[in-house]
C-alpha cells in the first residue's frame, strides 16, 4: 500500500481536532504500546474508535508477530509479519459459520505477539482476557461504552456470554490483571471526535477494580460558530 495511505499520528491530530495537550496525550499512549500495556478504546458508534486503533496498531515494533481479528477488514497495519483474520457468515444452510470466538481461540495457536481485536462485543472477551493473562500483552481493542467505568462492567457481562459460571470476583479480577489503560473517545455535538478521557486500571480493592484518571478533557464553552472549546488537563496522577 502506498506510504500516503497509512494513517499515522499527524492524520488524527487533524482529523479529531486534537489540541496539543491531546497531542501529548496520545503520544504518552503510543510509548505504552511497545511496554506490553493492553490498551481498550471506548465509545459509540461513528466516534473514532477504529480510526484510532488503527493509529495505535502503527506503534507495535515491526520484529513481532501480529494478529488481527475483525468483523470486515477495516485496519490498517502494516508490519512485517501480520496475519490477518475475519469472521465468517453462515451459509443458506446455516452451515460454515465463523465468529470471532472461534477466532481468538485459533489465533493462540499461531504464535502471536500480539492480538489486536477489532471489536470486542460478546464471548470472546472471555478467550481475550485469558490470552492477555498468559503472555500475549499489549494488545488491543475496542468496546462500546459510555464511560471508562461502565467499560469494565460491560467487559464483564461480555465474558458472563461466554456462557461459563464464573465469580464475579475471578472476572473482575482478570479484567484487572489483563488491562492497563483505557481510552474514551466521544463524538460531541459539534460533530468534533475528542479523546476525552484516558485512565488507568490499577489493582483490585476487595470487589473492586480501581481506577486512576489520567488525562481527561474539559468542556470551556462554545464559539461563536458553534465549535466546542476546551483543553485537555492532567489530573497529576502518575501513570504506574
Amino acid at each position: 500500500m502506498a506510504e500516503k495511505n497509512i494513517i499515522v499520528l499527524e492524520d488524527i491530530r487533524r482529523s479529531f481536532h486534537t489540541a496539543a495537550g491531546e497531542f501529548h496525550a496520545l503520544k504518552g499512549i503510543n510509548a505504552k504500546i511497545p511496554e506490553g500495556s493492553l490498551v481498550i478504546l471506548k465509545g459509540r458508534s461513528g466516534s473514532g474508535k477504529t480510526t484510532l486503533l488503527n493509529v495505535l496498531s502503527s506503534f507495535l515494533p515491526n520484529r513481532e508477530r501480529i494478529v488481527t481479528i475483525e468483523d470486515a477488514a477495516e485496519l490498517q497495519l502494516h508490519q512485517e509479519h501480520l496475519v490477518r483474520l475475519e469472521s465468517r457468515p453462515p451459509n443458506v444452510e446455516g452451515k460454515g459459520e465463523i465468529n470471532i470466538r472461534d477466532l481468538v481461540r485459533n489465533s493462540l495457536r499461531m504464535r502471536p505477539d500480539r492480538i489486536v481485536i477489532g471489536e470486542c462485543r460478546g464471548g470472546e472477551a472471555l478467550d481475550m482476557l485469558q490470552a492477555m493473562n498468559t503472555g500475549h500483552d499489549g494488545s488491543l481493542t475496542t468496546i462500546h461504552a459510555n464511560t471508562p467505568r461502565d467499560a469494565l462492567a460491560r467487559l464483564e457481562t461480555l465474558v458472563m456470554m461466554a456462557g461459563f459460571d464464573l465469580p464475579l470476583k475471578a472476572i473482575r479480577e482478570q479484567i484487572s490483571s489483563a488491562i492497563h489503560i483505557v481510552v474514551q473517545i466521544s463524538r460531541e455535538r459539534d460533530g468534533s471526535r475528542k479523546v476525552t478521557h484516558i485512565s488507568e486500571i490499577t489493582k483490585m480493592e476487595g470487589d473492586i477494580i480501581t481506577m486512576q484518571d489520567i488525562f481527561l478533557y474539559r468542556h470551556d464553552g462554545w464559539t461563536e460558530d458553534g465549535k466546542m472549546v476546551g483543553k485537555h488537563i492532567s489530573t497529576g496522577a502518575v501513570p504506574s
